[in-house]
């Protein structure tokens, strides 16, 4: 097991990775911007090295200044947590050259997983189920809409690059390609460097169920469950909760079987997850594969009661995995809300300032994962992802009344500060959401907003 690892993120990640690198006896080096010198992953690891200022292209996503602290500090890898460097392969090929092991898959595995065209040519020969849709990259608007005509409207715009929600539009006619060809191609080169789309069948009414994996470097794999990740707004997912309520167990385990299958095909080594939308009849399709840690990730921890920052720094290490897929069972039901610093009243509009009052939740089979603190400052460029409440039952009905318990007592105030915890109890206590009959375009019904702005795809 190594001796040093460099954290190479914020917020609470940073902190969910340093307490079980202490758990396992291994030292911690923090990095930080100088917007967040007074965090509490800073205070909490072995050693903090501020690596820039505030914002994220000078800081967290400067890799010369990342490589270097870690050689400074003598670190053995780099654990990137999720967002930043997670999944850029050229951080992960640079670790290599300078000696450190980067946790999470190769670089190679990386680039042509962050390709979606790529991606799906892969998944398709390992026998995954997919969308119809261009194998290739559509390279103008006419070859966009000559594919729009033969999959079928409505259609999704991707870019080939995205990730996190963003770089996509629903196209419902001949008429919209233009615009939304346009916009995604420039939304993407602004967001992703790379102007690169495709085009595939879109489901109005889908689920999107993803597969937690873990992969060894040794060629074996296992699949740890499901988690519905539908209760989003504009691509951005909002809650989860495993298992998938009303899913069969039967289309579970198929989803699981072709998730190991696909990451096993592409090479895939550590934690990472699959992602399907499933329509109405159950029917699953491949959507994408997520090289990283999910901000989900704690839901399958609750329900499998496995440790999967630790299973990653084993893996990233050269052990072989501990379990086989025999070994994997689930229990119960967990629930994961993200508590965001937005103001759901007015737009959802970032809400950070200084926390005065921080009362977090307690009681039996209640999970927080947070950063924040009394008189902590979020600071306004970064994500507004304060806290992460999950909660576990024995059944579904059990976990959503702790959550709702839990939501309840959560406290976060201050000046201009706002939470969405009070609109998550609004989506615990919908019918469609207590019934499990909901999909991705829930909260959009919830707030009046057009269904197609909410459905992540």
């Amino acid at each position: 097991m190594f001796g040093t690892v460099l954290i190479a993120n914020r917020g609470e990640i940073a902190m969910r990775i340093a307490r079980t690198c202490r758990e396992l006896g291994i030292r911690t080096v923090a990095v930080y911007s100088t917007e967040d010198r007074d965090s509490a992953v800073v205070s909490y690891a072995d050693e903090a090295v501020q690596i820039g200022p505030g914002p994220a292209r000078r800081s967290y996503l400067n890799i010369p200044a990342v490589v270097e602290a870690a050689r400074q500090t003598g670190a053995d890898a780099v654990h990137p947590g999720y967002g930043f460097l997670s999944e850029d392969a050229d951080f992960a090929e640079v670790c290599g050259k300078n000696g450190l092991v980067f946790v999470g898959p190769p670089p190679e595995v990386i680039a042509a997983l962050g390709d979606k065209c790529t991606a799906r040519r892969t998944m398709a020969e390992a026998g995954l189920p997919l969308l119809p849709g261009s194998f290739g990259p559509v390279r103008s608007e006419e070859e966009a809409r000559r594919a729009a005509e033969r999959i079928g409207f409505p259609v999704i715009i991707k870019a080939a690059a995205g990730g996190g929600g963003r770089g996509m539009r629903v196209v419902e006619n001949l008429n919209a390609v233009l615009p939304a060809y346009t916009d995604v191609s420039a939304e993407a080169q602004v967001l992703f460097g790379d102007s690169t789309l495709y085009v595939e069948r879109y489901l109005p009414s889908a689920r999107h169920v993803e597969v937690q994996v873990l992969c060894d470097a040794h060629g074996a794999g296992v699949h740890l469950g499901v988690r519905d990740c539908s209760v989003q707004r504009r691509h951005q997912k909002l809650l989860e909760e495993s298992p998938a309520p009303r899913l069969p167990a039967e289309v579970i385990a198929r989803m699981g079987e072709s998730a190991v299958a696909g990451a096993l095909a592409a090479g895939y080594v550590g934690a990472g997850t699959v992602e399907f939308l499933v329509d109405a009849d159950a029917e699953f399709f491949f959507m994408e594969v997520n090289c990283r840690i999910q901000v989900e990730h704690p839901v399958t921890e609750l329900v499998t009661g496995l440790d999967l920052v630790s299973e990653q720094l084993r893996i990233a290490a050269g052990e072989p995995l501990g379990l086989r897929q025999r070994d994997v069972s689930t229990r119960g039901a967990a629930i994961e809300c993200r508590i965001n610093v937005e103001d759901p009243d007015r737009g959802f509009v970032p809400a950070p300032g200084r926390i005065e009052a921080f009362e977090l939740p307690g009681g039996p089979f209640v999970r927080v994962d947070t950063h924040g603190y009394p008189g902590y400052k979020m600071p306004a460029i970064y994500d507004p992802l304060l806290a992460k409440i999950l909660a576990w039952g024995a059944t579904r009905e059990q976990a959503v009344a702790r959550m709702d318990r839990a939501l309840a007592e959560f406290r976060a105030s201050g000046p201009g500060v706002r939470t969405t915890a009070g609109f998550l109890r609004e989506v615990l206590a919908d019918e469609r959401f207590r019934a499990g009959t909901y999909d991705t375009g829930l909260v959009s019904r919830l707030l009046g907003e057009s269904v197609n702005a909410g459905a992540a795809q």
